[in-house]
Formats: structure tokens, C-alpha cells, sequence
């Protein structure tokens, strides 16, 4: 955990994060959990806790929570125990939530990460499975009679959860955004989640306190219901400030449950209570008397386990062993399945493992992210990628014309020749982007460039390695980037007598 301080406080944070489960059903009835249906069409007798109802587990929720458990290492409880978690609200028809308290079923294990090219490692608390509430609906809602009212959708009651909670390991608001993209990743490539976060499929609620250096922890106030990454960060870096301007004037922090709005304050954004935070009393937890302990044999443990798909950091393993890449490149890679499938292609295809990795962290990744899409939308394939790296590799183009080259590609130039390498090839045709092979005529530039550069050679043979280093950039802007640069040094030191 890093020391980073702000304004001379420490900032500590945990994440609770619902994750909706791929259930076709409902986690304790046969309702569909599709996602825009019409309101309260998918609520069934027992999410609407008619009298008489009962809850009946559905497999497929508990199975993923498996799934999980083992992804991050952590203990699948061999018993646990479902609680009545008891509040009212509007749109919890039977006032009170199904959900674990005592002994959930995930207990411990960890999340790793890259922040930057900083390892970090986030400890879980527990991940527990429960059902969902349905939702109020205030905003521009019109009543049978035409006026302004509030309604009530009950097609969530019941979706299927699966709550994480980490401890109070994160010291700050990137360390939280980037733990937050590596569970998401990680549950999306279970499939235990479909990761849709404006559909409100993967939210996060920050637990968030700041203290001096060696204090006790502060009190916290926790952030509800982040479904963006964006807003994920930014929530916390105001609640920080907020935290920080009321402890520095001399007001105590209140332990509260709180909305961020990031319109507020010129888009700046704030944080502004909802309501005083419960704690575990408030709720009255009891185990729910309708739902027996849930028993999970090791056999189904073990069944689980072998359908599992290659874990991230699996993958990240073998393409450190495989590929001799970094482990933060090989992090990289792992981002979402198709993203290591087409890394795993272009590498093999070219066997310039590393050339990839920095291309599809450059200027692949820059693209994508530029226009919000993933791997799957680039428009140069795998193949072509790697035709392109292997006449970087053969001397065929430069490094700075193959940007051009790719440019090209991405822009679909000739984009009729089936063949990758052909196709490569007709891009560097027709732009003229081949390195020189004239070693006279690179010799002729070399002179040219002696010539018109007098006081860089004088101040090279005084011991100036810039001074070498800036006519080595003159001779590639002079042949315009169709030099080989290592045959350009080499000619370069020749002549100088270097």
C-alpha cells in the first residue's frame, strides 16, 4: 500500500461492488431477469412476496459465486447461511432483503493490478450472493391522470447479486479505479457478469475516510451506486476534499451514506448525504427461515473449477514464460479475452512478441480508446498487425514510416488484397515508405548533412553525444524517413571516424 498523502492526509479506501449475475432467472424465483423489459412484467408472485410465496435457490446464481471464489483464491464456504436483512422501502416489497450477514460464501482473497507500472494487490473481505430491490422511478414520471407522481418497477426484485468487499487496502482514487477495472475485467471473462455498467450490471459503492499519518482510521462515508469508472474517481477525489476542508475547519466527519452528482459545481462534481449510515444492527439481521443452510460439496467445487476458462493472471503467467514479455506488458495483454487472443495471433504469426505488446499499447489501444471501443473493432487484424511488425523486423520499413504504414491500415487502404502481407506491402508501395537500401545514395545524404551541419561535427569530436544523436535525426529527415537509423549510425561513426 502506497504513502501518498493529500494535503497531509492519508486517504483510505474500501469498494463494495454488485456484481448481477447471468442468470437467465431470478435468484430466488423463475421471473426473467432480461434487461428493458415494460415495468412490472417481470416480477413474479415471489418477488412481490405475495402471501404464501417461497424462495427457491437458483443453482446458476450459487455456481458463479464458485466461479469467483476460486478466480481470486479465495475460501468457497462448505456452509453458509442466506439472513433477512430488514428496512423499508418502496421498492422492496417484502421489507426486508435476502441476503448473507454471519457466513457468506466467499470469504478472503485478493485482486492484483497495475496502477501505472506499479503493482498493487487489494484484499477481499468476502463476496456474498443476494437479491436486488427493485427501482423508484421520480424523474418526469406521470401518473394514471396525467399528473406529476412516482412510480414503482419491480423488474429488478430479485436479480441475482453477487456483492464483493474488499478491505480498506486503497490509499487513493486511481488505485480504486484501477482495482475496479480488474474485477471487472475478471467477471466479465468468468461470464458470471455481462460488465454492462450503464445498465447498472456492475456498481460500486466507496467507503471513503481520510486521517493523519500513524492516526486511528478516520470515519468513513460511503458513496452509493458509481456506474462509471469516470465518476468512480472523480466521487472519491471530492469526497476527499470535502473530508479535508471539515476536518481543517474544526467539524467532526458524520458517518454517512452519500450521493455523488457530477453535474454539481460547474461539473466539478459533489458528494451530498442521503442519510445517516446504518450499521449492522439497524438492519436486525436474522437467518432467513425459509432458505436452508447452502451446502457446497467439494465435488461441486471441483466440477466448477474444470469448466473455468484460463484465468488473466494465468494468462499473464504464460506470456510472461512464453512471449519474454514484462509483467506489466502481459498484464496488459490479458484486458478482456479477445484482446489476449489477438495478442497470442500477431505474436505467433510474427514472432516479435514485444513489437506487439507495444503496438497494441500505443497506437492500437490509443485509437480505441479514443472512439470507446474494444479490440474487437480494429479495423487491422491480427494478421495484418503482424505482417506490418515483421517488415519493421526485415529492415523493410522504419520504425517512423511504419506509423504511416499503419495509419494506411487503420484508414482501410487497400483493404481489397486478402493476403496480410500483401497487403502491407501495397500500402508501402504506393506511399513510397521502403528504407533505403542505396547504400551510395545514403552515403550521399550522410555527406550532405556533414556539410550543412559543421558546428554539430565539431562539437561531436569535442565529446558531444547529443551532437551525434541530432545529425543521426538530420540524415532521417533528410531522406525522409527511409533510412535504416542503425545503418545511418554505422555510416555515420564511419565517416566521423567514431
Amino acid at each position: 500500500m502506497s504513502s501518498l498523502l493529500i494535503r497531509g492526509f492519508e486517504v483510505v479506501i474500501g469498494l463494495e461492488t454488485h456484481v448481477q449475475l447471468t442468470t437467465r432467472s431470478k435468484i430466488f424465483s423463475g421471473a426473467s431477469t432480461q434487461f428493458g423489459a415494460e415495468p412490472n412484467t417481470q416480477a413474479c408472485p415471489v418477488d412481490l412476496a405475495l402471501p404464501g410465496t417461497l424462495p427457491v435457490m437458483n443453482k446458476g446464481a450459487v455456481e458463479r459465486a464458485i466461479a469467483f471464489g476460486l478466480s481470486v483464491g479465495a475460501t468457497v464456504a462448505p456452509r453458509s447461511i442466506f439472513a433477512r436483512k430488514n428496512y423499508f422501502y418502496p421498492d422492496l416489497p417484502k421489507g426486508y432483503q435476502i441476503s448473507q450477514y454471519e457466513i457468506p460464501v466467499v470469504q478472503g482473497g485478493t485482486v492484483s493490478f497495475f496502477v501505472g507500472e506499479q503493482e498493487h494487490t487489494v484484499r477481499l473481505v468476502r463476496a456474498h450472493l443476494e437479491e436486488d430491490a427493485g427501482k423508484s422511478l421520480h424523474d418526469d414520471f406521470v401518473g394514471f391522470n396525467g399528473e406529476k407522481s412516482s412510480g414503482i418497477d419491480l423488474n429488478r426484485a430479485g436479480t441475482p447479486l453477487l456483492e464483493i468487499v474488499t478491505e480498506p487496502d486503497m490509499r487513493s482514487s486511481a488505485e480504486a479505479a484501477a482495482y475496479a477495472k480488474a474485477l471487472h475485467t475478471l467477471v466479465v471473462w468468468l461470464g458470471i457478469c455481462d460488465g454492462n455498467m450503464q445498465e447498472g450490471s456492475f456498481r460500486c459503492d466507496a467507503n471513503v475516510s481520510v486521517r493523519r499519518p500513524g492516526a486511528p482510521l478516520g470515519t468513513r462515508r460511503e458513496i452509493k451506486n458509481l456506474n462509471s469508472f469516470k465518476f468512480l474517481q472523480q466521487a472519491i477525489d471530492v469526497e476527499i476534499q470535502y473530508q479535508i476542508d471539515q476536518i481543517e475547519d474544526g467539524h467532526a466527519i458524520q458517518q454517512a451514506t452519500v450521493l455523488f452528482n457530477p453535474d454539481a459545481n460547474g461539473g466539478r462534481g459533489e458528494t451530498r448525504a442521503m442519510r445517516t449510515k446504518e450499521d449492522a444492527h439497524d438492519y436486525r439481521y436474522f437467518p432467513d427461515p425459509d432458505l436452508p443452510p447452502l451446502v457446497i460439496a467439494p465435488e461441486w467445487i471441483e466440477r466448477v473449477r474444470s469448466e473455468m476458462p484460463e484465468l488473466p493472471s494465468v494468462m499473464a503467467e504464460r506470456f510472461e514464460k512464453d512471449y519474454a514479455l514484462p509483467a506489466y506488458d502481459a498484464t496488459m495483454m490479458t484486458q478482456s479475452k479477445a484482446f489476449g487472443a489477438f495478442f497470442e495471433a500477431a505474436a505467433k504469426a510474427c514472432a516479435q512478441p514485444k513489437l506487439v505488446s507495444n503496438w497494441l499499447m500505443g497506437e492500437v489501444s490509443r485509437r480505441l480508446n479514443a472512439s470507446e471501443q474494444d479490440i474487437s473493432a480494429s479495423p487491422v487484424s491480427a494478421a495484418v498487425l503482424a505482417a506490418m511488425i515483421g517488415r519493421i523486423s526485415d529492415g523493410t520499413v522504419s520504425n517512423n514510416a511504419a506509423r504511416q504504414v499503419f495509419d494506411a491500415l487503420w484508414n482501410g487502404e487497400h483493404a481489397e488484397v486478402a493476403d496480410a502481407t500483401a497487403r502491407v506491402d501495397a500500402v508501402i508501395e504506393a506511399k513510397g515508405l521502403k528504407t533505403m537500401n542505396d547504400t551510395g545514395e545514403l552515403d550521399r545524404i550522410i555527406d550532405e548533412v556533414l556539410a550543412a551541419n559543421a558546428k554539430s561535427v565539431e562539437e561531436f569530436r569535442a565529446g558531444k553525444d547529443k551532437a551525434f544523436n541530432a545529425l543521426v535525426g538530420q540524415c532521417m529527415k533528410a531522406s525522409k524517413g527511409k533510412a535504416n537509423p542503425a545503418q545511418v549510425n554505422e555510416r555515420l561513426k564511419q565517416k566521423l571516424g567514431g
